[in-house]
């Protein structure tokens, strides 16, 4: 099923991306990577504050979260984004997920998951993916 988020007309540049990890050297990384790559980007330090910007801007179309972050990771980002029924997609980002993570974080609807390290070509594709509506997979 189509997300309703995504138009097949949006432009790379209309998309936003709103990143979320608390190593702040890796998530500005990501936003100039992103960025350079021609998508509007912003980045937080965890999920209570990822929570707060999307409550404040509607226009976010992919979130990119670390899984382990303090006050609030990556699984409970997304459990609440679930529990919103937000269309947002999702992609996770994680040096060690569990298999109960893992299987945890395709019920609540992450799209995509990286491991850490990753190339950066992997974290464009993802978000081209999402874009194109190509479906990715979390492997179990």
């Amino acid at each position: 099923m189509p997300n309703p988020c995504w138009n097949a007309g949006v432009a790379v540049s209309s998309t936003k991306v709103l990143i979320v990890d608390d190593d702040a050297e890796s998530r500005n990384l990501l936003r100039e990577v992103l960025e350079a790559n021609g998508y509007a980007a912003d980045a937080v330090g965890d999920g209570v504050a990822a929570r707060e910007a999307l409550g404040r801007d509607d226009a976010y179309r992919i979130v990119i979260a670390d899984l382990r972050m303090p006050k609030e990771g990556g699984l409970e980002l997304l459990r609440n984004l679930h529990q919103q029924k937000s269309q947002c997609g999702i992609i996770l980002m994680s040096s060690f997920i569990s298999g109960p993570e893992r299987k945890l974080a395709k019920q609540l609807g992450a799209q995509a998951l990286l491991e850490k390290p990753f190339k950066l070509s992997e974290l464009l594709e993802a978000v081209a993916g999402l874009i194109a509506q190509k479906p990715l997979a979390i492997t179990s």
